[in-house]
């Protein structure tokens, strides 16, 4: 397993150079000037000169990026041109809002995707059935932003019941840490939960229809027990990978959300980033985003094993297998 997931890193790093090019392109050709949004339109063109030279921006895009290429060999990711601050520093002060808001949505998703995607394989075809699923399709194609909007109407502006944006650190107070975070984690939460609940309903349905199914019913089984031990558990490999997928996914819905919900976290850091056109800064968060995207990959096979020990076995059974005509190749 170690030497797996040490290859698994190892073939990412091709992967992260390509988006490294990719992302460096993109940015460094759209229009925009980092030196003018700094000093202001009415700045001098001497001061604009002699601010681009110490920022680099006056070499070739060529150079500029085997600059930033070579130092982001040895770690470091550059600063931030706005903030004057490393980028590490940047994204970790504005990572604990952005965790936080994830955690509570995918726990909001789950909550919601597991239950009623579960409800709606058992009574398919049912009303039941088509009421969830009505329920999924208005989640997929509501746009975020809409979502958000709604709920600061409802319960932010005319109830009262929830700060309808801000932010409040967990050292603050965990209570009041919750309330600021619960609209916008429902925001990101209904949309996923909406995915998550597709595919539990159709890994429910690939199970439920299985002949070990079949058995355990005419056994007598609790159908409680069919569902849940039987059912569930045999269909989670499927709904665990768009679990994994669908965390990846809020990191690009909290570029939104916490736009509109005023939360000082990665993704309002990285709208203010494009909009100051702060290069190194948006280079470094969409690389540390694709860092994460790769462990969770990692870590959803690792979970695998641990759900399943049968894919533990294979693995290990062909590593035997190897072993074996090594050793028959050196008796020889």
């Amino acid at each position: 397993m170690v030497g797996y997931i040490i290859r698994r890193i190892l073939a990412a790093v091709p992967l992260l150079f390509i988006i490294s090019v990719i992302v460096f392109s993109i940015i460094h050709l759209t229009p925009g000037d980092p030196a003018l949004y700094i000093l202001g339109p009415d700045a001098p063109e001497e001061d604009l000169n002699r601010l681009r030279e110490q920022l680099g921006l006056n070499l070739p895009i060529i150079q500029q990026f085997i600059h930033w290429f070579f130092d982001l060999l040895r770690g470091d990711l550059g600063t931030s041109i706005y903030e004057n601050v490393p980028v590490t520093e940047a994204i970790m002060n504005r990572i604990q809002p952005t965790f936080s808001l994830m955690v509570l949505s995918i726990i909001i998703a789950l909550l919601i995707a597991l239950p009623l995607g579960i409800l709606s394989a058992v009574k398919q075809g049912t009303a039941v059935d088509t009421a969830i699923m009505g329920i999924g399709l208005i989640g997929i194609s509501t746009p975020t932003f809409l979502i958000g909007l709604f709920l600061m109407m409802i319960f932010g502006a005319q109830l009262g019941w929830l700060p309808a944006a801000g932010y409040q650190p967990i050292s603050e107070g965990f209570i009041g840490h919750i309330r600021y975070l619960i609209m916008p984690a429902f925001t990101l939460g209904l949309l996923q939960s909406a995915l998550i609940m597709r595919m539990t309903r159709a890994s429910m349905l690939d199970v439920l229809n299985a002949n070990f199914i079949k058995a355990a019913k005419s056994r007598g089984v609790n159908p409680l027990a069919i569902i849940i031990k039987h059912g569930f558990r045999n269909a989670f490999l499927p709904i665990l990978t768009v679990i994994g997928m669908s965390v990846v996914t809020l990191f690009g819905g909290a570029v939104i959300t916490e736009a509109i919900f005023n939360i000082p976290g990665i993704g309002q850091m990285t709208v203010n980033s494009v909009l100051r056109r702060d290069y190194s800064l948006i280079q470094g968060t969409i690389l540390f985003v694709g860092v994460v995207y790769i462990l969770i990959n990692i870590l959803i096979d690792v979970l695998y094993t641990i759900i399943d020990p049968r894919i533990e076995f294979k693995s290990e059974n062909k590593f035997s297998v190897k072993r074996r005509w090594k050793n028959a190749n050196a008796s020889k």
